[in-house]
């Protein structure tokens, strides 16, 4: 999952950043919505977590924007307002979800997994496939019967290839969806987590490499 988080308070940005990437996701980050578009229209976002009252650009005037220009990324508003009204004028402008400050993180994971299945295509909250079970709500994976201890990155990219349901998966897909702008796109970030992942896996060897375009688990 890739998540852009918008929210002028900084401190709290930061905070739920680097929560969010604790549980591995990849989160993108800023604190105004002029930035807040200019980032969606340059990244596939899964899920835009959006403070209502932002700076320069009004909350509400990005979620129309993103509505406006057919944005494949949920909307989950933030606001400290709790009347129902202000709820319901939230949704009305096209959010998907919405969030009353102040809020639990635990609510707020929870809330963009479900978001994140409601993307493209439906897919099993639980994903299977020749013996690997992954769960990413648990953040547990089990192959065979027997759990594997992976690290954060190495989870995100295994989630990837079995959402890909046998599809080739490229390296530019998974530093869009694992990693964050920050990441050196020339890296071979990509390649050493894969190298890392199989060894975990152990045999039969389960992902492929399909040269110049990828990786798949047919």
């Amino acid at each position: 999952m890739r998540v852009l988080v918008v929210e002028d308070e900084r401190l709290l940005a930061d905070t739920l950043a680097a929560g969010l990437r604790r549980e591995g996701i990849a989160v993108d980050v800023c604190y105004d919505g002029e930035a807040a578009l200019e980032l969606a229209t340059v990244n596939a976002y899964d899920v835009i977590v959006l403070d209502r009252d932002l700076p320069r650009v009004h909350g509400d005037d990005v979620c129309r924007t993103l509505v406006s220009i057919s944005s494949q990324a949920r909307v989950l508003m933030l606001t400290a307002a709790s009347d129902v009204r202000d709820r319901v004028s939230g949704l009305a402008l096209g959010a998907d979800d919405y969030l009353v400050k102040p809020f639990s993180f635990a609510e707020l994971t929870a809330r963009l997994h479900a978001l994140c299945r409601r993307t493209g295509t439906v897919v099993p909250p639980v994903l299977t496939r020749h013996g690997v079970r992954l769960d990413p709500i648990r953040r547990e994976v089990v192959r065979d019967g027997e759990y594997l201890a992976l690290r954060r990155k190495e989870f995100a990219v295994l989630e990837q290839l079995l959402r890909a349901d046998g599809g080739v998966v490229s390296s530019e897909h998974l530093l869009e969806k694992v990693w964050d702008e920050h990441t050196d796109p020339f890296t071979n970030v990509v390649r050493m987590t894969v190298m890392n992942l199989r060894r975990k896996l152990g045999d039969p060897p389960l992902i492929e490499t399909v040269s110049g375009v990828g990786y798949q688990i047919r």
